[in-house]
């Protein structure tokens, strides 16, 4: 358990950025040249609607951090609050860390009003599942994650890949 939870800091920049690599690459991802500068301005800009949070051991070393936003929900005709990012050092993983920021990000959509957190896994992340099943069962939703930059078409029936 996080002897203490609080926003992110100018001065931690390096902690962030490694765990952020180290996020990336448990997802198998690469941030792109000049991400880590691009999201590190989302979180400091007061205009920006994206935050992060950091959960601090006995000691004040920085051992996990989250990162959240607001998401317009359409159907609902308002906002949520979207919890895009989760890391937690790996040998403190199952002691209540993520348990705790997650519930941090709770309090602040309460505080705004905001009538859920919602967020995405990768199927084989169990580990995190298991965590994030106390909360609520999954959904029955299926991620699309259509790319626009090399537009690339799938052909019926074959459906074999056609690069435009």
């Amino acid at each position: 358990m996080p002897a203490n939870i609080r926003p992110l800091a100018e001065g931690d920049r390096a902690i962030w950025e490694q765990m952020f690599q180290s996020y990336a690459e448990f997802y198998k991802t690469n941030v792109p040249e000049g991400g880590f500068n691009a999201v590190w301005g989302w979180i400091f800009d007061p205009e920006n609607d994206f935050w992060c949070a950091v959960a601090e051991n006995a000691d004040g070393d920085v051992v996990a951090f989250t990162q959240y936003q607001l998401m317009h929900r359409s159907l609902g005709g308002g906002m949520t609050c979207y919890l895009s990012d989760l890391y937690t050092l790996p040998d403190l993983r199952g002691g209540g860390v993520g348990r705790a920021l997650i519930d941090y990000v709770r309090e602040f959509a309460k505080a705004k009003g905001l009538p859920n957190v919602r967020w995405l896994t990768q199927e084989f992340n169990y580990p995190a599942r298991r965590l994030y099943d106390t909360y609520s069962p999954k959904s029955d939703f299926i991620l699309y994650n259509v790319p626009v930059l090399s537009l690339i078409h799938i052909s019926e029936p074959t459906r074999q890949a056609e690069i435009s």
